[in-house]
């Protein structure tokens, strides 16, 4: 991971926030899972597995790593709670 002296984490590639095809191949692939029988990571009152899934990504409880890759090869692992999310 690429900490900072403070601990703190920093994002190398790319823009500090989530992109619109990031956020929305995060969105698909987490309503596929719940509608697969995953349980939630939210509580509430929702109509389908896309609000559930729009929830989660929103409030950031999905432990998932966004890969963003170079052309020369190089890569870096992000972690969803660093990235802000856009649509929000």
């Amino acid at each position: 991971m690429a900490e900072d002296s403070e601990g703190s984490f920093k994002i190398i590639i790319g823009p500090e926030t989530l992109t619109k095809y990031e956020y929305a191949r995060i969105i698909g692939a987490r309503a596929m899972m719940l509608s697969m029988g995953a349980p939630p990571f939210v509580q509430g009152n929702f109509k389908n597995a896309f609000e559930i899934a729009e929830a989660e990504v929103k409030q950031k409880l999905i432990p998932i790593l966004i890969r963003r890759t170079l052309p020369d090869g190089q890569y870096q692992d992000i972690p969803l709670k660093y990235l802000k999310i856009p649509f929000s």
